[in-house]
């Protein structure tokens, strides 16, 4: 029996002693390993059921999985081999639980500045637990929404029906910086429900009832529609503030907690702690949260809303474009948090937010380039791609996910992001212009340009109604969904090799599912091609005439294994077997005769159909499709009929050394599997046209 995705993956990951402790998230398995050199990322990578490998900074690895992610994770920890893996040191703080080890950022990010690398995994992992919650919680208003939009059921704030299901969802969003503190604090190393029962002071009722008190001073903030207030606690003046719905203040308040957390414990007895640190903690910082971190926060967050809401207001054109053209190297990379703060913060302060908008933007257009490609792969039968799609374009119309859009296709194939942008910047001109034209109207009375909201809704089609103007709202996230979808299903998301493999494994599994069907349908093809051979020289040969047994070198020069060239994708012959090719002439020649399926724009490959079947294909240089068509001189078009020996292109090799790539050429059978067997001849000299490569029908 072939071993379980689970076990392929802690083999591939270098073994279970290598796995010091492992977690997950929503899409992806999250390791810190021993030795991050064992990780065998190419098999990773070509995993069924892996939708990618990830390193990242330090010995700490990220494998993405996509939705099924909690079913591998638990199939991994029940792995037998599994059952000792990832024990920590016996003593010392730096002791690790499996619940405590976290995402670092991407490696694109991450590495380069270390305080900035740790504040957003601070951020991210203050967030990332509750993120169910909020999407329950978003669904929740955007349904009730909906149904009073169609007066199913009244709007009625005296209902007593009315106020238990706003209780439903208003419960999370009113203790969030509690939720937050929680997180904020375990991932500081520090008791989380010390974190949350600190924060929770500043929402008791006592707490609150202050503002009411005699000695007590308010001052009402015209712009923000809020009060402040001054109270006067044993002669020192502390201001008070509605913390329900506030992220910056437990964010800073477990900050300043994990000094003071940390430096207790060095100098309390280790017999004593258990009392006295949680004792010390929450006077002292409970105290400072109080008079001087509450306020700081609720400054900090009011400031920015009120920026962005200025750059709303008097820029708004410039504000609904760059969010969603920012949001998809934003999550990607995890520095979309501080974005989603900002909405919570501007709907807890103004009552309303206006970054979703245009966040749903992107969204849309993301899912819209993940739409295009599941058609792209229906059409071409991918199985494998089209289960990653579907299950993509799922996760976000539904649930307003990105990450397996992104983690499984997008990163994967660096050609979807030409097209989504585009839909991204559209669907932002649009909402730009329709925002502008028909203004919101909040519930105090204040008109404000562009699509607003007064709840945190994860963007997906269920939360559409949240929005106001929601017309606004719609027309916007379908031209960014249609022009991507478009956009992806006209040019394709995939390089001409890429396109190559696709429909040799699809004509391989074809093969391979009805090898009797295929034979009935050959004789009546090769007798007809038999018979029609001699009405014209340029019409194909027949099928029995045309058997292809050997493929010759397209180019003169010294003959290396597919190893010795460098490219990992061609060395582990996902692209089939083949030959490489150190030229030392400029042509470059057809290796057989046949049809060209492929011809790249910029020169640098090319993909030819023997008339029995044999797809080859010939790739020249490493990396050179970067050089963008320099030096290369394309002498054949797409579809065109080659024989063995024709000119395909003529290349200036030492323009593309000056460039810094690689001039091997490399060729590979595609449909290797498919046929008996594929035999390089490597280590010798040739001229274009000698016999490099035998095959065996």
């Amino acid at each position: 029996m072939a071993d379980s995705l689970a076990s392929q993956i802690i083999t591939a990951i270098g073994g279970p002693e290598n796995v010091r402790s492992l977690t997950h998230c929503a899409t992806r398995l999250r390791f810190e390993l021993a030795d991050a050199s064992k990780v065998d990322q190419n098999a990773l990578e070509h995993m069924k059921g892996v939708l990618g490998a990830v390193p990242q900074s330090g010995d700490r690895f990220q494998v993405v999985i996509g939705g099924g992610v909690a079913t591998v994770y638990e199939n991994i920890m029940h792995l037998p081999e599994m059952a000792n893996a990832g024990a920590a040191s016996a003593s010392g703080e730096g002791q690790k639980s499996n619940a405590d080890v976290k995402a670092e950022a991407r490696s694109k990010a991450r590495g380069k500045v270390a305080w900035l690398d740790s504040f957003f995994e601070y951020l991210a992992d203050s967030f990332r637990p509750i993120l169910g919650v909020l999407l329950g919680a978003s669904i929740i208003i955007a349904l009730v929404n909906l149904l009073i939009s169609l007066n199913v059921i009244p709007n009625d704030e005296a209902s007593a029906g009315w106020v238990f299901i706003k209780a439903i969802w208003k419960g999370v969003f009113y203790f969030l910086p509690i939720m937050v503190a929680y997180n904020a604090a375990k991932k500081l190393k520090v008791d989380p429900w010390l974190g949350g029962a600190i924060m929770a002071i500043l929402m008791t009722p006592q707490f609150t009832s202050l503002m009411d008190a005699k000695t007590t001073t308010c001052v009402e903030n015209a712009a923000l529609g809020t009060k402040s207030c001054t109270a006067n606690i044993f002669g020192i003046p502390m201001a008070l503030s509605d913390y329900s719905g506030n992220v910056f203040v437990p964010l800073l308040m477990a900050a300043v907690l994990a000094l003071v957390y940390h430096g207790l414990k060095k100098i309390i007895p280790e017999s004593v702690q258990l009392v006295f640190v949680p004792f010390f903690c929450m006077i002292i910082v409970g105290a400072l949260t109080a008079f001087i971190i509450g306020p700081i926060g609720v400054w900090v967050g009011n400031g920015l809303g009120v920026g962005l809401a200025w750059m709303n207001t008097h820029a708004p054109f410039i504000f609904a474009i760059i969010i969603p053209l920012l949001y998809p190297f934003l999550v990607p990379l995890g520095l979309h948090w501080p974005l989603n703060a900002l909405m919570l913060m501007n709907i807890q302060t103004l009552g309303y937010d206006f970054i979703q908008g245009p966040m749903g933007v992107w969204n849309f257009a993301c899912f819209g380039a993940t739409a295009g490609v599941l058609f792209i792969a229906v059409r071409d039968k991918d199985k494998d791609m089209r289960q990653t799609a579907l299950g993509a374009l799922a996760a976000g119309l539904l649930g307003g996910v990105s990450e397996p859009s992104l983690y499984g296709i997008h990163l994967r194939y660096k050609l979807v992001y030409k097209r989504m942008l585009v839909g991204c910047g559209l669907g932002g001109v649009v909402i730009a212009v329709l925002g502008w034209l028909f203004p919101s109207v909040t519930a105090a009375g204040q008109t404000v340009h562009g699509v607003t909201t007064t709840a945190f809704a994860f963007t997906s089609l269920l939360t559409i109604p949240v929005f106001d103007q929601m017309w606004v709202y719609a027309v916007s996230i379908a031209v960014s969904f249609l022009t991507s979808f478009f956009l992806i299903i006209t040019f394709d998301y995939r390089t001409p090799e890429q396109k190559a493999e696709v429909l040799a494994r699809a004509a391989a599994d074809q093969k391979a599912a009805a090898p009797a069907v295929e034979a009935k349908e050959a004789a009546p093809a090769a007798t007809t091609a038999t018979a029609t051979a001699t009405a014209t020289k340029t019409e194909v040969p027949a099928a029995a005439a045309a058997a292809t047994t050997v493929v010759n070198a397209p180019v003169a020069g010294h003959v290396i294994a597919l190893d010795e060239t460098g490219d990992p994708v061609f060395a582990s012959r996902a692209l089939g077997e083949g030959v490489g090719i150190q030229p030392t002439d400029s042509e470059v020649v057809a290796p057989v005769s046949g049809v060209l399926q492929t011809v790249a724009e910029t020169g640098h490959a090319f993909g030819i159909k023997t008339d029995d079947g044999v797809e080859v294909l010939v790739h020249v240089g490493i990396d050179t499709v970067k050089m963008n068509g320099e030096g290369f001189a394309v002498k054949v078009k797409a579809d065109e009929r080659v024989n063995a020996g024709d000119p395909l292109v003529s290349v200036d090799f030492a323009k593309v050394k000056d460039a810094g790539y690689s001039t091997t050429t490399l060729m590979t059978v595609l449909n290797t599997a498919a046929l008996t067997s594929v035999t390089p001849k490597t280590g010798i000299d040739v001229k274009a046209g000698d016999e490099v490569i035998d095959i065996q029908r």
